[in-house]
């Protein structure tokens, strides 16, 4: 694979970790650089090693793996989204101060359901046999860059849409599932 068809797909895997991303930035308070490259890192991270993980389990079992992965990815966004739309409806007896920080783990809960999608390249590169590290630098790069952008957009969008920002956020995680879900079912179907 070519330089940029490398680059067009590392951008195109991160785009969903740019949607949650800006979700996850419009529900915190004021999230500094710090945050949104710290929610950068971990979704880079994740996004790099699952198209890795979908390269090994590809040269073993790959047929298995892409039968499931889009229904994993759906039900991981669409639980994460609802739990993001229920807390957004939710209107506190007291005025409840917004989050400075998300957990590791819900950060990277929500990596884990973007990058689905990477695994199910990483098991369509190992049949092509191409440079899987390159590839999933790249991938993990691109991802790293968009989520932080995605985050500090967030920023500005948070204050505008106040409680509905985490509505939304949540919206747009389950809309990725919903979308993951439709693109694989519609390439079966076709």
């Amino acid at each position: 694979m070519n330089l940029s068809a490398t680059l067009i797909l590392a951008f195109g895997m991160s785009m969903d970790a740019f949607a949650a991303s800006v979700g996850k930035g419009a529900i915190l308070h004021k999230p500094r650089f710090r945050e949104a490259f710290r929610t950068g890192l971990i979704f880079g991270s994740i996004e790099a090693i699952t198209p890795l993980i979908g390269w090994g389990l590809g040269l073993f079992a790959g047929q298995y793996i892409t039968e499931w992965d889009h229904w994993v990815a759906f039900a991981l966004l669409v639980i994460l989204g609802g739990r993001m739309v229920i807390e957004g409806f939710k209107t506190p007896e007291i005025e409840v101060p917004k989050i400075r920080r998300h957990s590791f783990w819900i950060l990277a809960a929500t990596a884990v359901a973007t990058s689905l999608d990477a695994m199910a390249v990483g098991v369509g590169l190992a049949l092509l046999q191409v440079n899987i590290l390159h590839t999933a630098m790249a991938i993990g790069l691109a991802t790293m860059i968009m989520a932080t952008l995605g985050m500090m957009l967030g920023r500005f969008i948070g204050p505008l849409l106040g409680k509905r920002a985490e509505i939304l956020g949540g919206l747009v995680l389950i809309g990725i599932g919903v979308n993951i879900l439709y693109e694989h079912l519609g390439a079966v179907a076709v």
